[in-house]
């Protein structure tokens, strides 16, 4: 089924910011500290994959194959009526696609096998760790992080399009075989994305309900707000884009064949734990107190956690802050232990 284009999402806000790259793969030092989403014209466009891909969709598929070691993958795959995409069924009881595990050239015969059609059946797998799936890849298709040392993942399928969502590491996300169109908006468009639930997602994390492609107006108004602030580009194979942590993020695949080679990295320590786990333990904890107890929670989360300075505990001996100090790996060794303890009740 195809719908007619739409220009609400191809016209959405603002062009994000572009900086032409020389193809040598090593990303800037100040792109690594960026806070706002930026486009790095021809920044993979040295790699190998990239130049295959540039011959035809074919050559790109070859290429993958010859780092084939018989991994199987998750697959999403869906009906033709899904129009790409990736999304829950009509009535929210499950998804629009079955999830198969299956081996990774099977997904890329499958993608040869419906290149031609008109309207394909949706084949999607998604983040797949690429030293796991396709070992030696990164010999000659990689980026360089200084001194970070990101998870590297692979995206493969068709025209696939998937719903506004954010992670927590920093993204520098790579197009290295067909055509992808981004729309970032700003964290604090979360009023006006109509999140779906938490709990139960297509992929991990929680989602935008609104279509971007074709968005319902009367059904989600306050989405008029969220496009205001939109940023939009368009990504050829050699091209990324810096998708800064908590920036929520619709991808959408415009070829038969496309893959995307993404980079995740935290700036924080790898001994904190994840902010996810203490939204979960607010909604049981927290969320259904009286209103008045709310509030003063409010307050003091706000003291505590993200208004806190030296000034606040300077009473406290320092040898009795406790939880109140700065956070090291044994600190939060200790506080998670804590926390599991009183959890297991």
């Amino acid at each position: 089924m195809h719908l007619p284009q739409t220009q609400n999402m191809l016209n959405a806000g603002r062009k994000i910011e572009e900086l032409s790259c020389d193809g040598s793969g090593r990303v800037p030092d100040d792109v690594l500290d960026a806070t706002q989403p930026l486009v790095l014209r021809g920044l993979a466009g040295e790699w190998p994959m990239v130049k295959a891909s540039n011959q035809s969709a074919s050559d790109a598929v070859d290429y993958l194959r010859g780092f084939y070691r018989d991994a199987t993958v998750c697959a999403f795959v869906g009906d033709a009526s899904a129009n790409g995409r990736v999304f829950y069924n009509d009535d929210f009881s499950g998804f629009n696609y079955e999830s198969k595990m299956v081996r990774f050239d099977q997904v890329l015969d499958m993608l040869e096998q419906h290149a031609g059609d008109a309207e394909p059946p949706m084949i999607y797998v998604g983040s797949t760790t690429i030293d796991v799936c396709l070992p030696g890849f990164r010999g000659n298709n990689d980026l360089g992080f200084g001194e970070y040392t990101p998870l590297a993942s692979i995206w493969v399928g068709n025209r696939t399009r998937i719903a506004p969502h954010y992670d927590l590491p920093d993204n520098v996300a790579c197009s290295v075989a067909g055509r992808r169109r981004f729309v970032l908006f700003p964290p604090e468009q979360l009023m006006n994305l109509y999140v779906g639930p938490i709990d139960f997602t297509p992929a991990g994390q929680a989602i935008s309900l609104v279509d971007v492609r074709y968005p319902d107006f009367e059904k989600y108004p306050k989405y008029r707000h969220a496009l205001n602030e939109a940023r939009t580009a368009e990504l050829e194979p050699g091209d990324a884009i810096l998708i800064p942590s908590m920036w929520w993020h619709y991808v959408e695949s415009l070829d038969s064949f496309n893959v995307l080679v993404n980079y995740w990295w935290r700036k924080s320590p790898g001994y904190m734990g994840p902010p996810i786990d203490v939204l979960m333990h607010a909604l049981l904890a927290i969320r259904d107190l009286p209103a008045e107890q709310r509030r003063a929670w409010k307050g003091i989360f706000e003291k505590y956690v993200f208004d806190t300075d030296e000034e606040f505990v300077a009473h406290i001996p320092e040898g009795r802050r406790g939880v109140l100090s700065r956070l090291d790996e044994r600190r939060a060794r200790e506080l998670r232990a804590r926390l599991l303890n009183r959890l297991n009740r």
